[in-house]
């Protein structure tokens, strides 16, 4: 993007979070040659999980348009620790890979659908760039009982 991505995230008015602290013996992200792999993102805000349980249909679920916009907030700590590896998204090529695990009630088949939530708001960030290949996947259950986790591989520039 001409401008930039850091200044694309200004202009929509996304600021990223600082970088989730581990919940287990790894890092959240590692560069290998061009490659940042972040680990799996919980949706964490302020260092807290805004809902936990199963996604689906039905009383006592995490509604699936809730659980896009968890997946929305997984993208953006993830793109956190990107940066915390490389020190600027504007050294961003493109967005390569987007895993998505959805805690799944057994009835719902929806997966896709709630990591659209992720998806989306890489290629508000990244335009073209963000555009990329995707694996949406149902669980039985995450760490911490979170609805969604994401993960990303992303190539850097020369």
């Amino acid at each position: 993007m001409p401008h930039g991505v850091e200044s694309r995230l200004a202009e929509l008015g996304i600021t990223l979070p600082d970088v989730a602290v581990p919940v287990a013996a790894y890092v959240p992200a590692v560069r290998s040659g061009r490659y940042v792999y972040t680990a799996g993102q919980l949706p964490f805000v302020d260092g807290a999980l805004p809902a936990t349980g199963k996604v689906g249909d039905g009383e006592r679920l995490v509604a699936p348009e809730t659980a896009a916009d968890l997946a929305r907030t997984c993208a953006l700590n993830a793109l956190a620790a990107v940066r915390s590896v490389v020190g600027s998204l504007d050294d961003v090529a493109r967005v390569v890979k987007v895993t998505g695990f959805v805690a799944s009630d057994p009835s719902f088949t929806g997966q896709p659908g709630v990591v659209n939530g992720a998806s989306t708001v890489l290629g508000e960030v990244f335009g073209d760039a963000g555009v990329h290949a995707r694996s949406a996947v149902g669980v039985a259950v995450l760490p911490l009982d979170a609805p969604v986790e994401v993960e990303l591989i992303v190539e850097l520039k020369q």
